[in-house]
């Protein structure tokens, strides 16, 4: 990503941008310190739906690396997702970002999602970074 990892550590802990650049959060409210309430719009596949739950920034290595946790509930299902995320400095002032994740899907979601969730993760993944990026050129 074009900018240090100390510019990527300020956005990604920044809730106005967090809600603005990970896809699906319509509103994140504040409950703690690194926790918020977070409301979604989610479509996996056929299935739409509206999530209510906890989105929790926990294991957090100062300018390094964190740990996204999100707990979603809602009328079709519930869905547990952790991303990981490590801020590696690379040449030129950049960083490499390196990611994993897992999600558990349950209920009417986790039987028509859980399919296709590979996909979905990777897309959003994308979405999320692609956002990310141009909200740190936006205030360049």
């Amino acid at each position: 990503m074009n900018a240090s990892p100390e510019v990527i550590w300020r956005k990604v802990l920044n809730p106005r941008v967090l809600e603005k650049v990970t896809p699906g959060i319509k509103t994140l409210e504040a409950k703690g310190e690194d926790e918020y309430i977070a409301v979604s719009e989610v479509k996996v596949g056929p299935v739409r739906g509206k999530f209510e739950g906890d989105l929790i920034i926990k294991e957090k290595v100062e300018g390094k690396s964190l740990v996204v946790a999100l707990d979603q509930k809602s009328k079709m299902g519930n869905a547990l997702a952790e991303i990981g995320m490590e801020l590696i400095p690379h040449e030129n002032g950049n960083t490499k970002i390196k990611y994993d994740g897992d999600v558990k899907m349950s209920g009417m979601l986790g039987r028509m999602g859980q399919r296709i969730i590979g996909g979905v993760v990777s897309t959003l993944s994308k979405q999320f970074f692609t956002a990310l990026e141009e909200e740190i050129l936006k205030s360049k």
